[in-house]
């Protein structure tokens, strides 16, 4: 067998291109933390140690740049929660995890905030990494809530509120190297409370027992229609899914405003 004596040189062109490529995003992400979206291609060259042409070459545009380094880091938080799922305590986990997020996140509020705008975002990359993240973050969610750790009643959109909350107490209060008291107050909302949930299926259990033969109704909260209950499972908060689309859609709307 023949080896061309090109292999070598390749091989070795090919590991400073992934070198470059980590340099060039690590620059990013600091650069981007700390001046925003609006920081040039020229200063991440010049922080990265590297020519512009070399940040073109792998990032073409701004927005290729924006979404690489926003896919990095919605990874390592899908790779993070991942890790949590292997711990001994779930509620602990999950409560470490939470934390974890909500310290990390004021210096990429830009960014942030870029991915949840109108103007062509999430790209394709972006929101497989955001399925990756859901899909790992419902998994630590259900080990709390099977625990008796977490409320019941949270969703993974409520979770996903509550970091936006809490990151905005984050900047508001300044707070760098750690979680900040009120935005830990916060999270803490979402622990179960001691005794309430059996209060609760106490309460309930009455209930079905003095009208096996009614359902119990109420109105969705978007469009009014008739939520039903059969009595089993948990209550239903909205009549459909698209209801329940909407009213995340509102409740964004109303923290950005």
């Amino acid at each position: 067998m023949t080896v061309s004596v090109d292999a070598a040189p390749n091989t070795a062109a090919r590991a400073d291109a992934r070198r470059n490529r980590a340099l060039v995003l690590a620059a990013a992400q600091r650069a981007f933390a700390e001046y925003g979206a609006s920081v040039s291609l020229a200063e991440v060259a010049r922080r990265a140690g590297v020519g512009a042409g070399t940040v073109y070459r792998h990032f073409p545009t701004k927005l290729d740049l924006l979404e690489a380094v926003m896919q990095q880091r919605v990874d390592r938080l899908a790779k993070l929660a991942a890790d949590y799922l292997d711990a001994p305590d779930p509620g602990a986990a999950f409560f470490d995890f939470c934390t974890e997020v909500v310290a990390s996140t004021p210096g990429n509020e830009a960014l942030c905030e870029l991915m949840q705008s109108d103007d062509g975002w999430p790209r394709a990359l972006l929101m497989g990494a955001g399925a990756r993240f859901h899909k790992a973050l419902a998994a630590l969610l259900l080990a709390a809530q099977r625990q008796g750790a977490v409320r019941t009643d949270i969703e993974v959109s409520d979770v996903l509120a509550i970091f936006t909350g809490c990151v905005a107490i984050q900047r508001l209060q300044q707070s760098t190297g750690g979680i900040d008291r009120t935005a830990a107050i916060v999270l803490d909302a979402m622990r179960a409370a001691p005794g309430v949930t059996n209060l609760i299926t106490a309460i309930d259990a009455r209930n079905e027992s003095s009208n096996r033969n009614e359902i119990d109704d109420h109105c969705c909260p978007v469009c009014d229609a008739e939520v039903r209950h059969t009595g089993t499972g948990r209550r239903p908060r909205y009549c459909s899914a698209a209801c329940r689309q909407k009213a995340h859609r509102r409740r964004t709307a109303a923290r950005r405003s």
